[in-house]
């Protein structure tokens, strides 16, 4: 949708502005949308006590019903209880590897429908499209789909197949685009947009209420030049809301350590970073080692990608390899046999501390290997000292040396790292490349102060493991909001799975439901909403090739 030409005219009050066109966001405008989720008459929920209450009402949309009576009693992978509800009525049992049918129906009925706009900076999809394409996904590929629309089903018209249930997020990002044009919302979402300002609009003396303005810039295609190419430029936009969905996930910023030399030309954040050096040919077992700084998923996924070229690697990392919080030692081995293979070399391969002064560091060169001259290795390094190391001779996975409960000090200019254990004790390791993989942050540069007054910690900056934005755990009402009507979800608020990020969205969509219900029985909402909601019911219908209700399979 392109604002500018678009229906809202200016001074009107959309009901609701989703920033951010991720999973979050999209699943939001399906609920949004009319697509409304009841108890189907002949499924049954595999927990007797939550079917029993889902019985209590089954004529409610689940939309109406009382979401935290729901919610007693159950345990899920997520602390938000909502999310659990939601995971567990799309995927029963799922976490016990048991394929249940849905006791969900799905009903599509526009009378239902909140207008709303979904803004994103790129395509429907959000980060998917940014994320490297060749991995495969940490989640079973069903557990990636949105209501409606089976993601197996959608990949087997493509002729695509599910490797080990999972799928890659280029594939992923390709079924939400898709998604999006499938479930007809694209008339809700205004791409290549970008936010650069939300701020509470106060009441006018006209009567009209205090809203939310959001203001920003769309980038569109300009004139054509000669060579066919066009010049885009960035238009400046301005929208009033009564609401304002935060969803824009925490992939925008990678995340940095703060150390001396941390800007240093060799020095990267990102794995496509990894990914353009390998396409360069710049990476081959001949290669100076790379550093690995991090315990993720990607980190992960950067020392595979080294490893299947031959190129050495050193793997700093902070907790131990046996840390139940390390993310290797909640995957089930069957599943996820890449990061078991790298949880293996983790495990095996690490650096042997030596009795010295804490001062001494040890130097390890990756041009000197007694068994192996030719190629680097970092199992095998001299040192100043004689540190207990792998041999490359008895190394199960020669070229790789991991360092647990280190951190990094320093990057040198001569491409030199030090590192420094627990216990003090020090390391320079001379690399190629350090790549420094250790999450994300969002940004919320749109926000007064980055948004840090919306924490759980306000003084500290908003991440999604140590410090999310707080919500009403059953509405996702932003608790430090300005005024009302502010809502955050997915990984702002610590939801990074997208299996759990949905309960988010049934969360506010069942809040937004209910605030429009009880706004229509006391007749409040005035002339501008109404004529907003009749040009979005117009739309809503012809964009249908079929107006009557409708049941999808969830």
């Amino acid at each position: 949708m392109d604002l500018h030409d678009s229906k809202i005219l200016p001074g009107e009050i959309l009901p609701v502005v989703i920033i951010g066109n991720g999973p979050s966001g999209i699943c939001l405008s399906y609920l949004l949308s009319g697509y409304t989720p009841y108890l189907s008459r002949e499924a049954s929920h595999p927990n007797p006590l939550l079917h029993s209450k889902l019985e209590e009402q089954p004529h409610l949309a689940l939309l109406e019903q009382d979401l935290e009576y729901l919610c007693e009693g159950l345990e899920g992978r997520s602390s938000n209880p909502v999310a659990v509800l939601f995971d567990s009525l799309l995927l029963p049992d799922s976490d016990f590897g048991l394929d249940h049918t849905s006791p969900l129906e799905w009903r599509y009925e526009p009378e239902r429908a909140i207008p709303h706009l979904v803004l994103g900076k790129g395509p429907p999809g959000g980060a998917w499209h940014a994320m490297e394409g060749s991995m495969l996904t940490l989640s079973l590929a069903n557990w990636m789909e949105l209501p409606g629309l089976k993601l197996k089903d959608w990949m087997r018209e493509k002729r695509r197949n599910v490797r080990n249930d999972r799928a890659t997020p280029a594939e992923i990002a390709s079924y939400y685009e898709h998604y999006v044009s499938q479930m007809s919302l694209e008339q809700s979402f205004a791409c290549g947009t970008t936010v650069t300002s939300v701020t509470r609009h106060p009441s006018n003396p006209d009567g009209s209420p205090s809203c939310w303005r959001v203001t920003g810039l769309q980038r569109r295609e300009g004139e054509e030049l000669g060579d066919g190419s066009c010049v885009s430029e960035e238009v400046p936009f301005s929208i009033l809301a009564h609401s304002v969905v935060l969803a824009t996930g925490t992939h925008d910023i990678p995340a940095k350590l703060s150390v001396e030399g941390e800007s240093l030309p060799f020095v990267c954040h990102s794995f496509w970073e990894l990914e353009a050096a390998i396409s360069r040919g710049e990476l081959d077992q001949s290669s100076d080692p790379i550093l690995v700084v991090g315990a993720g998923l990607t980190a992960a996924d950067a020392v595979l990608a080294a490893h299947h070229l031959n190129t050495p690697v050193y793997h700093a990392f902070r907790r131990s390899v046996t840390d139940p919080g390390l993310i290797f030692n909640q995957l089930p081995k069957l599943l996820y046999p890449e990061y078991h293979k790298v949880h293996q070399m983790m495990t095996q391969q690490q650096h042997q501390t030596s009795p010295q002064p804490q001062n001494h560091a040890q130097n390890y060169h990756p041009h000197s290997t007694p068994s192996s001259p030719s190629v680097p290795s970092p199992s095998s390094p001299t040192t100043t000292t004689s540190p207990s190391s792998p041999s490359s001779s008895s190394s199960s996975y020669p070229g790789y040396l991991s360092f647990p409960r280190h951190r990094v000090v320093a990057f040198r200019p001569d491409q030199k790292c030090v590192l420094e254990s627990d216990s003090g004790e020090r390391v320079v390791v001379e690399v190629s490349k350090a790549l420094v993989l250790i999450g994300a942050n969002p940004n919320l540069s749109f926000l007064k102060d980055n948004g840090r007054a919306l924490g759980i910690y306000p003084e500290e900056p908003i991440t999604c493991r140590r410090n999310p934005i707080e919500v009403d755990p059953f509405t996702n009402k932003v608790v430090a909001a300005e005024g009302p009507g502010m809502y955050a979800m997915g990984p702002l608020v610590g939801e990074n799975f997208v299996r759990f990020l949905k309960g988010g969205a049934l969360a506010i969509a069942s809040d937004l439901t209910k605030r429009q219900r009880e706004e229509q029985e006391r007749g409040e909402g005035g002339l501008s909403t109404n004529r907003i909601m009749d040009r979005w019911m117009d739309r809503q219908v012809t964009s249908q090739t079929d107006a009557d209700v409708c049941v999808l399979n969830s």
